[in-house]
């Protein structure tokens, strides 16, 4: 089966005066339908730029300088800024973590939602449009959504906002919809009513979802596949019963380790030493050999490629051995 997203070798850089910044370099993965997929990495390792990217939303002095994004066949680094905007939001919807970069302050919840139906299909009634986002409000957990569809974004907490910005990006069923921490500000019920529904979505839809997370607690709980992202490059990616319950990329073992657990309960949460590399000066080898502790004078000479394990994992380390994927 052919996949809905299928990114290969991508790669966006940053032109600045202090030089090059590679946010993304070198990124492959694949989305297929009703797929859900999420993106793991600390803050600065490239995962909302990967979004971007897809969506075409990468400003200057930001740019695509390599690989290809092929929604459905169709390459989305091809297409002119024209066509960008009209597939974007009717096929591809994203969510982003900042709720204020999707609402206009000065227009109405309704006005916005109806636009939103309307711009990508204009034969739909304002009444039937109406209804459609009165329905979706409903479904992310906002009371009395007849109501509140006449307030202004000023009138919402900033978990309301988010769940509004949720709600617009379902509106159209898009074939795929990028989540870029789309839960962070909601508390833990509505965390899970919008995650529930957004499984369902997908289930009953064939939607493709790309949840980008630093969260492991949420995403081992959402999707079926997991990438973890470090220093612009997928370090290790496969199913999510494989990667959470025997990571293999020393990385990934840390983020693990990092999350509270019910069997470590009075112990000291562990950490992973040191930070994320510059993205404009990274060392040579592996990006991640100055907080890795099987680091050998391989990793420092030259960046690892990706190793397929016994079980179907994409892994970038030297380290793996047989063993590792028993």
């Amino acid at each position: 089966m052919t996949p809905i997203l299928q990114i290969n070798d991508l790669k966006t850089h940053f032109f600045t005066k202090a030089g090059v910044l590679k946010a993304v370099d070198g990124v492959s993965l694949e989305i297929g339908a009703g797929e859900i997929v999420g993106l793991v990495g600390e803050s600065g390792s490239g995962k909302s730029i990967t979004g971007f990217s897809i969506i075409g939303l990468v400003d200057a002095p930001g740019r695509i300088v390599g690989g290809e994004i092929l929604f459905k066949g169709q390459n989305l680094t091809n297409l002119s800024p024209q066509e960008m905007q009209q597939f974007r939001g009717n096929r591809v919807a994203m969510i982003f973590q900042d709720p204020m970069m999707t609402l206009n302050p000065v227009l109405r919840i309704e006005t916005q939602m109806i636009e939103a139906i309307q711009a990508h299909d204009p034969s739909i009634s304002r009444t039937d449009a109406h209804a459609r986002s009165r329905d979706t409000l409903g479904l992310v957990g906002i009371s009395s959504p007849e109501e509140r569809m006449r307030a202004y974004p000023h009138q919402f907490s900033g978990g309301m906002r988010q769940r509004v910005s949720i709600a617009i990006a379902m509106l159209n069923k898009p074939d795929l919809i990028i989540a870029d921490e789309p839960t962070t500000a909601l508390d833990v019920t509505i965390q899970g009513q919008v995650i529930h529904e957004m499984q369902r979505l997908c289930r009953e839809t064939k939607t493709a979802l790309l949840w980008i997370t630093h969260d492991l607690a949420v995403v081992a709980g959402i999707a079926e596949r997991i990438c973890v992202m470090y220093a612009g490059r997928i370090v290790e990616q496969g199913l999510n019963t494989k990667v959470i319950s025997n990571p293999i990329h020393p990385y990934t073992r840390g983020l693990l380790g990092s999350v509270p657990a019910q069997n470590r309960r009075g112990e000291p949460l562990q950490q992973i030493e040191g930070m994320v590399p510059s993205l404009l000066n990274l060392p040579e080898g592996c990006a991640f050999q100055n907080r890795c502790s099987l680091l050998t004078e391989r990793c420092s000479l030259t960046p690892p490629d990706v190793t397929k394990t016994d079980d179907g994992r994409l892994v970038r380390c030297f380290n793996v051995t047989q063993g590792d994927t028993a």
